[in-house]
């Protein structure tokens, strides 16, 4: 018998390793252990041997049942693993940002936008930076060289969230948080650009929105004037708007530049538009990064992005630019 027994589990255990199915494992499970299975009958003859045959068979019996449930919950268990990695791939979808071209979609036009300018700054020599739009007083004001009780905060319509101290934690007025955190993680030459969603507390009109889209760009090194910003934003006029076009410089002010200036560009029609502001990083604004003032300078500029993509493209309300219209969307 105890060959039988032995044969029996060989047998089984070559069933249970093809099992292709957890289906069919169930049926060779209940074929196995039933009371119509070999090993049920030959434990009915169990009580009609002698008692130490009786003995060695029945642990022959216990092993040999023992040995199969252990490859049955192993077999089960490849199985399983290989049923749920067949449900995932055939529930799975395809989130992979859809491409101009493919029948799926296109991209937003302020996205197609944010893409155009990087690569045009990539192709003069900058990197890209992106940055929390959730951020601290710190980055989005104190380093920026806004007091506490600076005059200047007040220019930025602010949503404060309900985390840390009051008015303590903001969503970004602009991305010039990404410039702070970018001179903090690395030492000059810093030549980069920094796109993103930024927000402010404003009614929204058809030249205002409460979330809108900004790039920066910042560079810091040694020698650099404010020449070098005034040919680097013409630069990027004509290789974004193309050589028709052209820009200028006003003086402004802003806390964290000094001197500080507004940018237009001028339309091949002659007519000018206010893109952003710009200026030589402000000496205080680089001590708090840790860069030395006197052997590094820099200049930064930034700008709309939705104002600008409804410039090149003729749209005239910014609002169309959060629409879900499919009408609108589809004409970029």
């Amino acid at each position: 018998m105890i060959d039988e027994i032995r044969r029996i589990q060989a047998e089984s255990t070559r069933r249970i390793d093809g099992a292709a199915t957890l289906d069919e494992l169930g049926e060779l499970q209940r074929d196995l252990f039933g009371k119509a299975s070999e090993l049920g009958g030959l434990k009915k003859q169990l009580g009609g041997l002698a008692p130490e045959a009786r003995r060695e068979a029945g642990l022959a019996m216990n092993e040999a049942t023992e040995a199969l449930r252990t490859a049955l919950d192993g077999r089960r268990s490849i199985l399983e693993a290989s049923a749920r990695r067949a449900q995932a791939d055939a529930e799975r979808l395809d989130l992979t940002e859809v491409r101009a071209g493919r029948d799926a979609g296109h991209l937003h036009l302020v996205t197609q936008t944010i893409e155009e300018l990087e690569d045009v700054f990539v192709g003069l020599g900058f990197t890209v930076a992106e940055g929390p739009e959730v951020e601290d007083d710190w980055h989005n004001f104190t380093a920026l060289n806004f007091g506490q009780f600076h005059p200047a905060r007040d220019m930025q319509d602010t949503f404060f969230v309900g985390l840390g101290e009051p008015k303590e934690v903001v969503m970004r007025t602009h991305t010039s948080p990404v410039q702070i955190r970018v001179m903090e993680g690395q030492a000059p030459p810093i030549y980069s650009v920094m796109p993103g969603r930024v927000y402010r507390n404003e009614a929204t009109d058809s030249t205002h929105l409460a979330v809108f889209h900004q790039l920066e760009c910042l560079v810091v090194d040694e020698g650099v004037t404010f020449a070098h910003l005034a040919g680097t934003i013409d630069r990027f006029t004509k290789a974004y708007f193309g050589p028709g076009w052209t820009s200028r410089l006003r003086p402004s002010y802003f806390p964290f530049t000094e001197p500080s200036a507004e940018f237009d560009i001028q339309r091949p029609d002659g007519t000018w538009l206010e893109l952003g502001g710009c200026g030589m990083v402000h000496p205080n604004v680089l001590a708090n990064c840790g860069i030395d003032p006197e052997a590094f300078s820099g200049f930064a500029f930034g700008f709309g992005l939705d104002r600008l993509a409804a410039t090149r493209h003729g749209v005239t309300d910014l609002r169309e630019l959060a629409s879900t219209d499919i009408r609108f969307l589809e004409q970029f």
